[in-house]
């Protein structure tokens, strides 16, 4: 009896603890004014770029050991949609400002340093600063963090479209993306790619760190193989043996591919398979880093194989989805535009 009163009570406490939070994000909410109109921001500023052919950024960097094979006239376009970097525990808005130093300094420390430059050799690179939306965003009231991802997410069309009429002329396009850069992604293809023109210029989409269920595309398909072109890729990486709760409780297939293997087998694919990651030195590959294996929604991998591995405890491998598989990654993106433009010939 004890027991159930304990777990009645708990359970009341938890209610109001949800109930008190729902209100008072509401209240931050209507204060925050969002329904009043929000601009665009302004893509013919190549400061609205993080990234960008036409200036120097952290993109163009390339880590010690590898053979800097980047062509200066590429055919081809990679279009960089970049995860979350507005973290602030303190803020005002439940949108980044563009112009935010500090945002910004860590777009480009982070994101851009250690993801979107795994797709430098073969491709010019794109990546727009947009208006994201707060980390926060993705724990409260779905109906209510609606605004702030369609204000992130009207930036990135805004951006994309300004890229397609002064850019594109008809190059191969590679969406690339990782968390709340995926779920801007999965929208852009649905509303620009899937069952339209240009589809046929889509040679790959690397949707990386968000859930990508097997009914989200009416006809864009994953990819079954390394060569295979105009389909998509997608896992979330957790350490083997974990699944957090919430994605025990999904209730839809994902698709989920080995980024190591380029298939959905869920056999595990050994550390030998991983040609390198990069981790905090940028400038050191780690060949072997992890494994792989596709584990129903979710990727697993062990920890990564570093020295002082015995004191990494977290489970959850989020910020490594793109760099411990850096390499593998590279060479993918070369081995699928080799197969799209052989196709073409």
């Amino acid at each position: 009896m004890k027991l159930y009163k304990k777990s009645n009570l708990f359970k009341f406490i938890l209610c109001f603890v949800v109930f008190f939070s729902n209100s008072l994000i509401t209240e931050i909410h209507a204060q925050n004014n969002l329904t009043s109109p929000v601009k665009i921001t302004n893509y013919s500023d190549l400061n609205n770029w993080a990234a960008h052919p036409w200036k120097k950024d952290l993109s163009d960097s390339i880590s010690d050991g590898i053979i800097d094979r980047r062509v200066n006239d590429s055919s081809e376009d990679v279009f960089f949609i970049h995860p979350t970097t507005y973290l602030q525990k303190e803020f005002e808005n439940w949108n980044a400002d563009v112009n935010d130093v500090a945002i910004n300094k860590k777009t480009d420390n982070s994101a851009i340093l250690y993801q979107a430059s795994a797709f430098n050799e073969q491709s010019r690179l794109f990546a727009p600063r947009y208006q994201q939306a707060h980390i926060k965003s993705f724990y409260i009231n779905p109906n209510i963090a609606k605004d702030y991802f369609d204000i992130a997410y009207n930036d990135v069309k805004a951006s994309f479209e300004y890229y397609l009429k002064n850019y594109n002329n008809g190059r191969p396009i590679i969406i690339a993306s990782h968390s709340q850069g995926t779920k801007h992604a999965g929208r852009l293809l649905k509303e620009f790619f899937d069952d339209k023109t240009l589809q046929k210029q889509l040679v790959c989409a690397y949707l990386i760190g968000m859930p990508i269920p097997d009914n989200y595309f009416p006809t864009l398909k994953p990819c079954l193989f390394e060569n295979q072109t105009g389909c998509f890729v997608g896992w979330r990486t957790y350490k083997t043996g974990y699944v957090p709760e919430l994605i025990q409780e999904e209730k839809f297939k994902c698709i989920v591919v080995n980024p190591l293997t380029w298939s959905s087998d869920e056999r595990l694919a050994s550390a030998e398979l991983n040609k390198g990651g990069i981790l905090q030195n940028f400038k050191k590959i780690v060949p072997r880093v992890v494994n792989a294996q596709v584990h129903h929604n979710v990727l697993w991998s062990c920890k990564p194989n570093v020295f002082g591995k015995i004191f990494f405890t977290k489970k959850n491998f989020h910020i490594g989805d793109i760099n411990l598989y850096y390499m593998n990654i590279r060479e993918n993106v070369r081995t699928r535009l080799d197969s799209f433009n052989k196709s073409k010939k």
